[in-house]
């Protein structure tokens, strides 16, 4: 190589390492075009979200008249599997095949589960519409199916997906890796989000069916793309005669550590205090605020940028030297103040503070993530990456699953006294029920900074080092 050309290759890489996304989490055993399309499967994680959180939930509340309890207890299905995360994580960390691979399984099966669910789901819709004379139980019970199957998707792609990130990193770039996918998890909801937005800016049902049967070949798509040639095969350690410790044994192992359990506990707290109103946010912004349905949509773009905004900060935090569990708590503080702002929006009819509001929430919900996902990863170094990542998830989905059927039942319960006057005067409009859930969210808030502060307080901040930082070496996202 000519000194010209050396120089360049120089100069080049130093660029790359400061300013290209991500450029910080690759290594030789893998590329950054590898990541990259490993990444993928948090695409369509991501547009699967948006479609059930951010658009489904409105639409069947608002458009089709489904009770919000009923809705509500529709998007908290995959609180069924949530559970499961755990072991899901261990199962593919010990899996048996003669074909050698241990991820992959799980990671195909989950897309189909996405896959179904999305290509059941326009059925649905039409049944609910009252294009049938089908009772509506029929369309109620197809909608519900095709949730949970959705769900199903989710929590088995992400568990084996984060978990093969984690096997093909090396042990400096491992952390920086899974939160590399985390941010393509908010990347795809902000894209997503925008673009259902400008596809339903003028909304009918069949508008909304094309929609969804797009993103059930674009999850298909994605996922086959994001798997190709990612997991090596071999046998050896997946042969049928090889012994495991069982699933007990393992969880047992990471729960020993009174530290872990009150993260975890932290984590589902929080998890449940920004998820509560994961349903009615764009339900609030319709009924209260009197949003259009392409506007209520792009909320969640708005919330998606202001996580990737938060794990900025957390990010160059965290190169500094920061304490993730001081940066979690910092997540829980804006949260509170975000929802506070969401309550004062109605009253002081300022549509600027509401959607100040929803972008506070991404970004506390950012901060909070990152961090405990940074402290479980910590973690993770010491047991299989796989019962770790699934036992954080497990907590999390399952927290989120009871806070958004919670959050739905309780709108309804409050709206209803409210409307009968049963709770006096000031409680009769339609912003009583949303108001409830958001005060709920607050106290979560608080109680989750009392649980998590013990570990703020006595665990000391890392070195700072090239292995702390994370994705973008300046600004990730």
């Amino acid at each position: 190589m000519t000194p010209e050309r050396r120089t360049f290759a120089e100069v080049w890489m130093a660029v790359g390492t400061r300013f290209l996304p991500f450029a910080d989490a690759a290594s030789a055993q893998l590329p950054l075009g590898r990541l990259l399309r490993l990444s993928l499967f948090q695409v369509s994680v991501g547009m699967a979200m948006v479609l059930l959180t951010g658009t489904l939930n409105r639409v069947m509340i608002v458009e089709l008249g489904v009770p919000a309890w009923l809705v509500a207890l529709m998007v908290a299905l995959p609180l069924v599997f949530a559970p499961l995360r755990a072991l899901i994580g261990h199962k593919s960390d010990t899996h048996k095949s003669v074909l050698g691979w241990r991820r992959v399984p799980y990671i195909w099966f989950g897309s189909m589960f996405q896959f179904g669910g999305l290509a059941l789901m326009p059925f649905a819709l039409i049944l609910l519409a009252g294009d049938s004379n089908a009772p509506a139980w029929v369309g109620q019970a197809g909608a519900a199916a095709a949730f949970l199957l959705v769900g199903a998707g989710i929590h088995t792609t992400q568990t084996a997906g984060l978990a093969l990130a984690s096997d093909l990193a090396t042990d400096d770039t491992r952390p920086r890796v899974v939160v590399l996918l985390y941010v393509m998890l908010l990347g795809g909801m902000f894209v997503s989000s925008l673009l259902f937005g400008a596809l339903l800016q003028d909304f009918t049902t069949l508008t909304l069916i094309q929609v969804i049967q797009g993103a059930a070949v674009i999850t298909m798509l994605l996922n086959v793309i994001a798997l190709w040639k990612q997991e090596a095969r071999n046998p050896a350690a997946t042969r049928a005669d090889r012994e495991a410790p069982g699933f007990r044994e393992t969880l047992s192992r990471l729960m020993q550590d009174r530290g872990t359990v009150r993260l975890l506990i932290a984590s589902g707290l929080g998890a449940a205090a920004f998820s509560m109103q994961d349903v009615l946010l764009e339900p609030y912004g319709a009924e209260v605020l009197g949003m259009s349905v392409a506007g209520t949509t792009r909320l969640t773009a708005l919330s998606a940028f202001g996580s990737l905004l938060g794990f900025a900060y957390c990010s160059s935090r965290l190169s500094d030297g920061g304490e993730p569990h001081r940066l979690a708590g910092t997540g829980a503080v804006a949260g509170a103040f975000a929802f506070a702002l969401v309550v004062f929006a109605n009253p002081a009819g300022s549509m600027a503070a509401f959607l100040l509001g929803a972008f506070l929430i991404g970004f506390g919900a950012g901060l909070f993530s990152v961090g405990t996902l940074t402290a479980v990863m910590t973690i993770a170094r010491e047991h299989d990456s796989g019962i770790a990542l699934g036992a954080w998830g497990s907590v999390t989905a399952t927290a989120t699953g009871v806070a958004v059927a919670f959050g739905g039942a309780l709108r309804d319960i409050v709206s209803t006294l409210g409307e009968s006057g049963q709770l006096g005067p000031a409680m009769t409009g339609p912003a009583s029920g949303y108001g409830a859930v958001y005060h709920i969210e607050i106290l979560l808030l608080f109680t989750t900074l009392v649980v998590i502060g013990p570990l703020a307080r006595h665990a000391s901040a890392p070195p700072k080092s090239p292995s702390t930082k994370f994705g973008l070496a300046a600004y990730p996202g």
